[in-house]
């Protein structure tokens, strides 16, 4: 099992379902309940992945009398979106020089009669 916060926040997001989950708690707090209702899947199934969510800290539960809501935290989220923006900012840059290379390429190609091909 993952030790680190953000191998456990990327391990409950593997599952589209937990991501279908936050993606309805994104809009605001709703009951277990209210949470289950587009799944064909069992109550304890839903309570699962729930403790899945909990535990990577990507939502909080709290009881009003009969009632368990949930709700979005956003943290984990957070350092999920520095993470990838590291890795963003480094393709950005590979790509950004190979486009250079490749413009480069192109006007050698333009300056020593490229253009000439069939004649």
């Amino acid at each position: 099992m993952p030790t680190d916060p953000l191998s456990t926040t990327f391990a409950a997001l593997a599952d589209p379902t937990r991501r279908a989950i936050l993606a309805r708690l994104a809009s605001g707090e709703c009951s277990v309940t209210e949470l289950a209702e587009p799944f064909d899947m069992s109550m304890p199934a839903v309570s699962k992945h729930l403790r899945v969510l909990e535990r990577a800290g990507l939502i909080t539960r709290r009881r009003d009398a009969q009632w368990r809501w949930c709700r979005i935290e956003a943290a984990p989220l957070k350092e999920v979106a520095d993470w990838a923006e590291h890795y963003r900012q480094l393709w950005e840059g590979r790509l950004d020089r190979l486009d250079v290379y490749l413009q480069e390429l192109q006007a050698k190609e333009r300056n020593h009669g490229g253009g000439q091909h069939g004649k």
